[in-house]
């Protein structure tokens, strides 16, 4: 049934309730749970001295999070800042010329912080994957990228390349790791893109252009060869209406954003916390599940600052890079599940769209998902977690077809066909709410740790049955619902403004 239809306003105002309700319910439960254990033998690490005036510790067990704002702080502050005053100098007198400054900056700052080995390890696998490009074949694109991606994943060839970069600081795995895995899916990009070119091939130094930006060098997002190409060679630099007032405003999100975790973090260790599951099996089930819930909220926080900095430079630059993640909260179905949308770009241009085409074929939509989970599998570096991560979200994905296709057989389309709007919305939402809650259960598993996982698992849909299964059911159904009316009314501002320039 359509998006756009409509439930009345107090059957709404009665689903926003609930939900509210039970988000105060359950985070009283996690408060209550971190001021308990904040002294806990088994914490010690992962709980350090935070702010002293309010008597609370601070939730460190993340080690992104906290590399970001103590040992990388400086560094990202003063390298994105130097990226960003000779971009503005150069686009204001030389923007033709603008993505060879990119270039070079990005060369220097790599040079700077990693080395020069490193830096000749990178040129050397952008050399063999433009050499490859040459050719003009798809299928060795494909081969000669996944090998070095390889490389750079499995050992013993992992350990043997970074054995030659010398020297030791805290960053080193993060940015040898994170600069490599993010140079072998640009140099893909490249080669697919350069097998497509009708006449010709790009060059090696659009290639290093390409790869060297320096606010995506690190940590992404990937932005695809055919965007980046197109719109660093554009030499007329106009801003958008309100677009500097967007950047402003994204910028202080951002801040804002950072300034809440800071504060979440000194009241509710929620990355601690599951690493004790003795201590787990005393909450209750309601806790458990906005534990888990929170995680997940959280990674997607991470993910939208992280992408959301890096974003508010490209922009700077003149680029449309890629939007940060959907929020988990207004997810339900597994095909708009990512935690990086420029890999999830990536994937769905040259590997899952590729093949699976509409998918709306079951066999090609099968052999699409497992061939995209298998590259995404080497992507976070192949391990036992990984393994069970990729097979139960690609089981998600197709059992989503399957279900969809099985309620569009004669008897089922015409039962629906049948009944009011409203009712089949209410239908699709409780379907939706199992879910919402089958993509947390996944995802914890990536997350956090297998061992949780089970343990919300079993206490929701085993030891909780009936009581708590349902109830919960009930409640992420009422939150599905709001998010479907959220979804309605920008459907319906979309329809107005496509109105609005046909007219």
């Amino acid at each position: 049934m359509g998006v756009k239809t409509m439930l009345p306003s107090y059957e709404l105002g009665f689903y926003a309730l609930v939900v509210t309700c039970a988000v105060v319910y359950s985070g009283s439960g996690i408060f209550e749970a971190s001021r308990d254990s904040v002294n806990r033998k088994a914490f010690r690490d992962g709980i350090k001295p935070g702010w002293h005036y309010f008597g609370r510790k601070m939730d460190v067990a993340d080690f992104e999070w906290v590399m970001w704002f103590t040992s990388f702080r400086n560094v990202i502050i003063f390298a994105l800042s130097g990226h960003v005053l000779f971009g503005k100098i150069c686009s204001m007198t030389v923007p033709q010329h603008r993505a060879v400054v990119y270039m070079l900056y990005g060369v220097l700052a790599v040079l700077g912080s990693m080395g020069l080995v490193y830096l000749m390890i990178i040129l050397s696998h952008c050399l063999v994957l433009y050499s490859v490009a040459l050719a003009k074949q798809k299928w060795l694109c494909y081969v000669a990228g996944l090998c070095c991606l390889a490389s750079f994943k499995v050992e013993p060839f992992s350990s043997w390349q970074s054995g030659f970069v010398t020297g030791a600081f805290d960053l080193q795995d993060v940015l040898f790791y994170g600069g490599s895995s993010f140079t072998i899916m640009r140099c893909m990009s490249f080669a697919l893109e350069s097998s497509e070119k009708k006449e010709g091939i790009y060059s090696i130094f659009d290639l290093l252009k390409y790869n060297f930006y320096l606010p995506f060098f690190f940590f992404g997002p990937v932005m695809t060869f055919d965007q980046f190409h197109a719109q660093v060679s554009t030499q007329e630099l106009r801003r958008k209406d309100d677009e500097m007032r967007n950047i402003r405003v994204h910028a202080l999100f951002h801040v804002g954003a950072i300034i809440a975790v800071d504060i979440f973090f000194h009241f509710f260790y929620i990355l601690t916390l599951p690493s004790d599951l003795k201590f787990m099996n005393r909450l209750s089930d309601w806790s458990l599940a906005g534990l888990a819930y929170s995680n997940l909220v959280y990674d997607w926080v991470k993910a939208a600052v992280m992408f959301g900095v890096i974003n508010t430079i490209a922009r700077l630059d003149h680029l449309d890079p890629p939007q940060p993640p959907k929020c988990i909260t207004m997810l339900y179905v597994f095909a708009e599940t990512h935690f990086d949308r420029g890999i999830n770009d990536w994937l769905c241009k040259y590997v899952y769209d590729h093949i699976g085409e509409n998918h709306n074929n079951i066999i090609k939509e099968l052999v699409a998902t497992i061939a995209t989970f298998a590259v995404t599998t080497l992507w976070l570096g192949p391990c036992e977690i990984v393994y069970i991560w990729s097979v139960f979200n690609c089981f998600g994905l197709n059992f989503e077809l399957w279900v969809q296709k099985f309620f569009q057989l004669e008897p089922f389309a015409k039962l629906e066909a049948k009944m009011p709007a409203a009712m089949s919305r209410r239908i699709r939402a409780a379907f939706g709410a199992a879910n919402f809650w089958a993509i947390v259960l996944y995802n914890i598993l990536a997350l956090n740790s297998l061992e949780f996982a089970l343990l919300v698992t079993k206490r929701l849909l085993l030891m909780g049955f009936p009581v708590s299964t349902l109830s919960i059911w009930f409640i992420t159904y009422c939150g599905v619902q709001l998010i479907k009316e959220h979804e309605r009314i920008l459907a319906i501002k979309e329809e107005e403004c496509d109105k609005a320039k046909v007219e």
